[in-house]
């Protein structure tokens, strides 16, 4: 699929790895509907990028009706619907227990409820609208690509929900691969490791520092960009599907 004619569904378009996604989809001539709940960041977006090129849709991923509408408005402003890349997501952290006291259950679930569950929603209904796109000459009708995290392999102490909810995204990758070959629809996950993100760089320089130096090669950060060229390659390449890619300059994380 030529990355510079997909029309797209971004899940957490408006910031971090979801902004630097949509950024290279305007930049290499396609066009990307933003899902989001940052309305004014969005706005800022799309006035930069080209409302011919990006559009905005206020979306709660979890919201089953709010993304069937969005889909189906998207689908009437674009033409159709031939990518989604979902970056939608929450990093709360928590511990089991915290000095004896059991993680609210609430906690849990609204981590999971957001990453895992919100992904498959998104999922399901795109891949609704995908199935009836004319293939091309590979037979293919659409790319879906989900975010994991290496905390899906090796979570850290208080990443209890995060890495449950990252691994289900692994876990259901595979399965909804095999079910939409039918269709001709091609479903990846993409595992970043530490990342120029909004929720890295919140924390002090010197933690920013320690965690560069924690990363084999290159010892630095990740950029969103990089996530974003790994969605161009993943599109692009029709014999990459059903598999996590991690995205992380070789970095195993430590307990702690």
């Amino acid at each position: 699929m030529k990355f510079s004619q997909v029309k797209a569904v971004v899940t957490g378009g408006a910031s971090g790895l979801g902004e630097a996604t949509v950024r290279r989809i305007a930049g290499s001539g396609g066009k990307a509907a933003i899902f989001d709940l940052n309305a004014e960041r969005a706005r800022v977006l799309i006035q930069e990028l080209g409302e011919e090129s990006v559009i905005y849709k206020e979306t709660d991923v979890t919201d089953a009706k709010q993304v069937e509408q969005n889909i189906s408005e998207t689908l009437e402003q674009f033409g159709g619907i031939d990518l989604v890349v979902n970056c939608a997501g929450i990093g709360t952290p928590g511990k089991v227990l915290s000095k004896g006291t059991p993680m609210a259950l609430e906690q849990f679930e609204k981590v999971v409820k957001v990453n895992l569950i919100g992904s498959f929603n998104v999922i399901r209904i795109a891949a609704a609208a995908m199935q009836k796109n004319e293939p091309n000459q590979e037979g293919e009708r659409g790319v879906i690509i989900s975010t994991a995290s290496v905390a899906a392999f090796e979570g850290q102490i208080g990443q209890a929900a995060y890495s449950a909810s990252k691994g289900g995204v692994v876990s259901m990758t595979l399965p909804i691969a095999r079910e939409l070959a039918r269709d001709g629809i091609r479903v990846m996950a993409i595992a970043p490791g530490l990342m120029e993100t909004p929720m890295v760089e919140g924390l002090p320089d010197a933690a920013i520092v320690s965690l560069s130096a924690a990363v084999p090669f290159p010892a630095r950060l990740g950029k969103p960009a990089e996530y974003a060229l790994l969605v161009e390659s993943i599109t692009e390449n029709p014999m990459l599907n059903g598999e996590t890619i991690r995205l992380d300059g070789a970095i195993r994380m430590q307990p702690k």
